[in-house]
């Protein structure tokens, strides 16, 4: 089977869900795939050896004529550049046209530009959904305002509710996540949460889950960079007692254990090729079949995964499938970073007390309004983890019912550090110059006693604020 792939690539091509096109210099059809023809209502016989432009690219979706020296397909052509779009039409046959997102990428041999390829997806359905939300996101602010302005006693019962969720702040930003989240939650459309490390996108995948109707269903967690690649698959699809060494009996993976309910894959962007295409297979099919087994057995899941780093720039690299990207990004949620909704850090301390009084058995009441102070100067690169982990510190070492820092945070330190060394800096040469009488060049003056260079002692002088 792999030779018959390698010795007729073209049965890959003609497999794929995206539309291709190969083009020759002038401009002219050298390939044309299925998914193409089904896509335009163009046959490949139709446009073999002609310029496809003037077929289904001549017009923009206004309407206005689109000259082929302009068409970015043709340009890359010419100057031999990778270019993205997903601003324009493409237009069918039958006179109708639709949305398309395309890349063009310039085919080299022997180091001379032959020709181009260009790979297209109708992308019609994604910005209708897209305007939908948009319409839904708009009205459901319209009535968030409204209430807001009859009744402030409903905001807070509503943040009241979320609380409970571990999902607490007033921010714009953080209040824009939380309607797309309801949006979203009851639907079983897959949800890419993306974010920085530590700002809460497993806690955004659980309140997912908790508000869907998959609710009294299982949620299985996967951290795709907790495994290798040989035991990643395993993990995710199961396998059959004996499908390799230490396999000594079979077991469930996590998509058979999701069965219903919800399957989140934290750093999805870890999954190595191989898993990916199969993960693309039960996102299309629904079906998959354990390692070393040939049962295809069928789930009814959905798909819940997070990252923090650019999919699309992996995708880009080859180091990420275009077409799982496409299936994982039907609807994004970015969780703000803490930086970003510094107003939020009064709740969230007080929501993270409540939680460690809890846990430890404490009386805490807050924090002193000083704290507060130094908690919104930091930038907290850790995001909530790191307030966590602050807080549950001052609240271990704390002997009284309001919590005081008892270390610097970090950059605050650094900054002592700094001034500390110049200072001592200072009182060295200072104590060394009144040895001296302040002579300073010399075999006995300081520059000689200090093994510095004359100029190297004056510069540090000029700096210190040092006179004789």
């Amino acid at each position: 089977m792999i030779k018959e792939f390698l010795n007729d690539p073209t049965l890959l091509l003609n497999a794929v869900g995206e539309g291709i096109y190969g083009f020759d210099l002038s401009g002219n059809a050298v390939f044309v795939n299925p998914a193409a023809e089904r896509m335009t209502g163009w046959k490949a016989d139709e446009l073999l050896g002609k310029k496809i432009h003037q077929y289904h690219h001549h017009t923009r979706k206004d309407g206005s004529p689109y000259p082929a020296d302009e068409c970015q397909i043709y340009c890359t052509m010419f100057d031999g550049k990778h270019r993205h779009v997903n601003d324009e039409v493409f237009w069918r046959k039958d006179g109708s046209y639709f949305a398309v997102e395309y890349t063009s990428t310039p085919v080299y041999k022997n180091g001379a530009l032959i020709g181009a390829v260009a790979i297209f997806r109708d992308v019609s359905k994604q910005q209708q959904t897209e305007v939908a939300l948009r319409d839904a996101l708009a009205q459901v602010q319209h009535l968030s305002e409204q209430l807001q302005a009859e009744n402030a006693y409903l905001i807070s019962e509503l943040n009241e509710d979320w609380q409970d969720s571990g999902l607490v702040g007033q921010s714009h930003s953080f209040q824009s996540m939380l309607e797309q989240i309801t949006l979203v939650s009851q639907t079983n459309s897959t949800v890419l949460i993306l974010g920085e490390n530590g700002t809460g996108k497993e806690l955004v995948a659980r309140n997912l889950h908790r508000l869907s109707n998959r609710a009294e269903q299982p949620f299985i967690k996967v951290n795709c960079a907790a495994f290798s690649a040989n035991l990643i698959e395993s993990e995710l699809f199961g396998h059959e007692k004996g499908a390799f060494t230490g396999a000594n009996e079979r077991r469930k993976g996590r998509f058979e254990l999701a069965d219903k309910g919800t399957l989140f894959l934290d750093e999805v962007a870890e999954l190595p090729l191989e898993a990916q295409s199969k993960l693309l297979r039960v996102l299309q099919e629904q079906e998959f079949e354990r390692v070393g087994g040939s049962q295809t057995l069928k789930v009814d899941i959905r798909v819940l995964a997070a990252t923090n780093r650019n999919l699309w720039q992996m995708v880009e690299q080859g180091s990420f499938r275009m077409d799982l990207y496409y299936r994982l990004n039907v609807f994004p949620i970015r969780v703000p970073a803490l930086r970003e909704r510094k107003e939020d850090i009064p709740l969230l301390a007080a929501n993270i007390i409540t939680q460690l009084n809890k846990r430890l058995g404490k009386q805490l009441k807050g924090l002193s309004k000083a704290t507060l102070t130094k908690l919104a100067n930091y930038d907290w690169p850790g995001n909530i983890r790191e307030l966590q982990n602050i807080l549950e510190r001052e609240a271990i070492l704390s002997k009284q019912t309001v919590l005081q820092l008892s270390a610097p945070l970090s950059n605050e330190q650094s900054n002592e550090q700094v001034v500390s060394l110049d200072a001592v800096q200072k009182q060295h040469i200072c104590e060394v110059l009144k040895r001296c009488n302040g002579q300073i060049s010399g075999e006995n003056g300081a520059a000689t006693l200090l093994g510095l260079p004359e100029s190297t002692l004056r510069s540090k002088m000029k700096k210190l604020a040092i006179t004789r």
